[in-house]
């Protein structure tokens, strides 16, 4: 899955699930641009988690600055189209 396939992915789970309207980019910060408060933000995280069937470890999710940081993190724990 391409880094544009996740990001489209994740725009959508945040339209259905928090209700953000505007168009992501990469370079958008998660609380200060996307406006999350904690359960907002907590909502994402699951939500996200459901959508791409993988589980955020604490420590990686605590680095997750930008909606370029989550695309990253998602395609990291994403397994590979190799197998």
């Amino acid at each position: 899955m391409t880094s544009e396939e996740i990001l489209a992915a994740i725009e959508e789970v945040a339209r259905l699930h928090i209700g953000f309207t505007a168009t992501l980019r990469p370079e958008m910060r998660m609380v200060e641009d996307l406006e999350l408060d904690s359960l907002k933000a907590m909502t994402l995280a699951v939500e996200v988690e459901n959508r791409f069937r993988i589980c955020f470890d604490p420590a990686l999710e605590a680095k997750i600055e930008t909606v370029g940081d989550l695309v990253s993190a998602v395609a990291q724990l994403l397994p590979d189209d190799d197998d």
